[in-house]
């Protein structure tokens, strides 16, 4: 009849096994795309520690901007793995768990390791485990991210996987930002800062191991909805932070302006992570 249906054949490509080469090779990748960016933003903190109060509340709104773009991102992302999930598993059901049951464990952590440092009297503490929080938080959301470059390599789409790369690299610097803003006040020891960056960065490195020689759309559900409510608490806890701890009205035009210029910066260099 002279009709064409077009048929597209995707080139067949082996699955890559994990051996010590694809190991080493998909973990630089981690390192590239995470690890790396996480510790250039940790070089902020120097001139974090300048800044008058004014602009470390703009920097503290921020990070309360990264975090929550970062957090509705990964939840969208989860929602959308969810949609090629076998219906049995109830992906819907898992994102919700890992969403909310990640929120309440982490605020009944939180909540007790705060009440302990503040019968210590000790305010170091509390912007520590602040810090590490958002570094485990960005850490669970990294090793959701790193599944589809993990899977883009797998399926041999190198030039996918090579801009995935390049974007997340530049997207990501931001991360080091919102990590180090609450100790920017006071001392921080090296080995902390090497702890914090590597709690964020590291899990990059395991998601795209799994991504590659393991993908499964479950897995993508379940650490993309952990991620979020572990971002999304941090969020709760810093604005908490910020109303009892400062002076100035939470909606102020600073904190206006910070937490717009937070999501702004995300959404600006997110163009680089998905062109």
């Amino acid at each position: 009849t002279g009709v064409t249906v077009p048929v597209e054949i995707p080139v067949a490509t082996p699955t890559p096994r994990p051996t010590p080469r694809f190991l080493g090779m998909f973990a630089m990748l981690g390192v590239y795309v995470r690890v790396i960016p996480v510790f250039l933003g940790i070089l902020w903190l120097p001139f974090l520690k300048r800044v008058t109060p004014g602009t470390y509340q703009f920097f503290l709104a921020l990070t309360v901007g990264l975090l929550v773009f970062l957090g509705v991102d990964a939840l969208v992302k989860s929602l959308e793995a969810v949609e090629k999930t076998p219906g049995i598993y109830g992906g819907v059901g898992l994102a919700i768990l890992g969403l909310l049951g990640t929120f309440l464990i982490l605020s009944a952590i939180g909540q007790r390791a705060s009440s302990a440092a503040a019968v210590r009297g000790d305010e170091g503490s509390q912007r520590l485990m602040l810090a590490y929080s958002i570094a485990f938080g960005i850490g669970v959301h990294n090793l959701g991210e790193g599944l589809p470059i993990g899977g883009a390599y797998a399926a041999g789409e190198m030039t996918l996987g090579a801009l995935l790369v390049l974007g997340f690299m530049i997207h990501n610097v931001t991360e080091g930002v919102a990590i180090v803003a609450p100790v920017a006040r006071g001392e921080v020891a090296w080995r902390h800062l090497a702890g914090l960056g590597l709690l964020a960065g590291a899990p990059t490195i395991f998601g795209t191991w799994t991504g590659a020689f393991s993908f499964s759309a479950i897995w993508a559900v379940l650490f993309l909805a952990v991620g979020a409510g572990a971002v999304l608490q941090v969020v709760f806890t810093i604005t908490r932070s910020m109303i009892r701890s400062s002076a100035t009205p939470l909606f102020s035009l600073g904190n206006v302006a910070g937490f717009l210029s937070g999501l702004g910066v995300m959404y600006a260099t997110g163009f680089l992570a998905s062109a």
